[in-house]
């Protein structure tokens, strides 16, 4: 069972990172497949990592279009450009920490997997920082201030989902042996 406390956390950093960034009406930042899979998925920890794959793809993206590497034609993110491609990395996050809130703040089966999926973006944090340090020197190079920006704010946001996913880990009870 969680406590109220990580909530509290991740409720305070959404705050703060909605406020220190604009939103980009009009744009989705998923697409049609991942937002039906999410609609299609109840479970927060398996919602959690649709959305964290999604965001990894996000970097990921953002990275090969960065060093020459062109999308497939069809790709979903193919007219997406990096700065665009960060934005949505952002969003995704805000729209995780969302859901992990959202989750275990009501009673019922997902609060029980709230655990799990704080292990996921936790896990997802500490591999997005090291996409983001890349993306970062790639924006310098390219002397991309718009693209810097965003990854500055994306590293902002995944220290926050990182620290809040530590901290509501800690918080979680410890399973005994026996029910392994």
């Amino acid at each position: 069972m969680i406590t109220m406390q990580p909530i509290v956390l991740f409720s305070i950093l959404f705050s703060v990172f909605t406020a220190s960034t604009a939103a980009s009406p009009g744009k989705e930042f998923l697409t049609d497949k991942e937002i039906e899979m999410i609609q299609d998925t109840h479970e927060i920890d398996r919602r959690t990592k649709i959305y964290l794959d999604a965001a990894a793809l996000r970097l990921k993206s953002a990275e090969d279009r960065l060093v020459g590497k062109e999308p497939d034609p069809g790709d979903p993110l193919e007219f997406f450009t990096p700065e665009d491609m960060l934005d949505s990395y952002f969003r995704i996050l805000k729209s995780v920490m969302m859901n992990l809130d959202e989750a275990a703040k009501k009673s019922g089966p997902n609060r029980e997997l709230v655990g799990k999926a704080l292990k996921n973006l936790k896990s997802a944090t500490e591999k997005a920082g090291n996409e983001l340090k890349i993306l970062k020197k790639l924006s310098e190079e390219k002397r991309k201030e718009e693209l810097w920006n965003l990854v500055n704010n994306a590293m902002e946001i995944t220290t926050g989902a990182h620290e809040g996913a530590e901290y509501g880990l800690s918080k979680q009870p410890e399973k005994s042996k026996e029910k392994r």
